[in-house]
């Protein structure tokens, strides 16, 4: 962890305090035998030191804090590996943009409305853009009608999150993939 001389530097697992650290009068000793029981700092402190274990405040919100009697670099070490597993799992969204022209032409087209099938089907957002020049902004209504095209084109594979609508010189329409259409 990179540290810039403004003090220790600090782990998300800091958080946690452990044996002394703990200043609350009671604790809420919470443990794998029966209910939890209100005890005094100094008895939980010393149970925990007779098995051989860290006491551990767990939820320093509630009144009295929650604590627990457990090995903290165990702890520690299985709250890191559940981190690291959950960002395993998390599935980055990415906005992937085809650009085109009111006279696009039919093969064109197909190769576009082709690549944003793949974009789709692998779960990305596809953002349309079709962008004018020059006396071509006379006919916005031929950029709409390529815009409907796409989107009867892809229907059923994607569902239109931003519907077509004109910025400048440009029609920009968003496209997110159908639910449960993932590879």
């Amino acid at each position: 962890m990179i540290n810039k001389g403004k003090g220790p530097a600090k782990d998300k697992y800091d958080k946690f305090r452990i044996n002394e650290e703990i200043d609350a009068d009671n604790v809420r000793l919470v443990g794998e035998s029966g209910e939890p029981q209100i005890v005094e700092t100094s008895t939980a402190l010393e149970m925990a030191r007779n098995s051989g274990l860290d006491l551990v405040e767990i939820s320093p919100n509630q009144d009295p804090p929650v604590c627990k009697i457990i090995d903290f670099s165990k702890f520690r070490f299985d709250q890191i590996k559940k981190a690291k597993e959950a960002k395993k799992k998390q599935k980055i969204v990415h906005v992937k943009e085809i650009k085109m022209r009111p006279a696009i032409d039919d093969n064109d087209f197909t190769h576009k409305v082709n690549r944003a099938k793949e974009f789709l089907g692998k779960g990305d957002k596809v953002k349309f853009t079709l962008m004018f020049r020059g006396r071509e902004m006379v006919h916005p209504e031929l950029g709409f009608e390529v815009m409907e095209k796409i989107t009867v084109s892809l229907e059923g594979i994607g569902l239109v999150e931003k519907k077509a609508a004109q910025e400048g010189r440009n029609i920009t329409m968003f496209m997110s993939p159908v639910a449960g259409l993932k590879k």
